[in-house]
């Protein structure tokens, strides 16, 4: 009975939607030859003003940390664009009817959806050689999104994301 409260527990915690993150880049690519960076001239991310303003304040913190600083004469190009969608929530309660009797059975069932749609924000983030314009690295990163969310907590949210987009810049070969 232990065993089974902990792994209930343990369950619960797996199933916090903290960020999803997946990585690609160039394996034929030197990172330790990139040392700066600046925001893609076209950036389009899709987010509101306040909400850009949150992710390219995180972006600067979190990039000053992994080697890249900011500069007008940049070696990688930083661009990042969003998507927000809705995922109905996979939790369902069953129920179940039957009965029978002889070599006659009969039954019937159906599934009541427990909880509602959650709101989604996936951003992506791509690293592009300025001198070849040659995608070089990107990462694309998905969580949770309340639309509704105190400006402290979307700040928290978009600050996360960053940090596990870059948790694995530069790559290691």
């Amino acid at each position: 009975m232990k065993i089974l409260k902990i792994l209930f527990v343990c369950l619960i915690f797996s199933s916090c939607n903290s960020p999803r993150v997946v990585y690609d880049y160039d394996d034929q690519i030197d990172f330790s030859t990139y040392n700066t960076y600046g925001i893609y001239p076209d950036l389009m991310t899709e987010l509101s003003q306040l909400d850009e303003r949150r992710l390219l304040n995180s972006l600067e913190k979190v990039l000053q940390e992994t080697i890249l600083m900011r500069d007008l004469n940049p070696d990688l190009f930083l661009n990042v664009y969003s998507e927000e969608f809705r995922e109905r929530s996979g939790n369902s309660l069953g129920v179940g009817i039957g009965g029978g009797g002889g070599n006659v059975g009969v039954g019937m069932s159906g599934g009541i959806p427990i909880g509602g749609a959650k709101n989604y924000l996936q951003l992506t983030f791509d690293l592009i050689d300025v001198t070849n314009d040659l995608l070089v690295w990107q990462a694309v990163v998905e969580a949770p999104f309340n639309l509704n969310a105190r400006p402290e907590k979307r700040q928290q949210t978009l600050q996360e994301m960053v940090e596990k987009a870059f948790a694995k810049y530069p790559p290691k070969k």
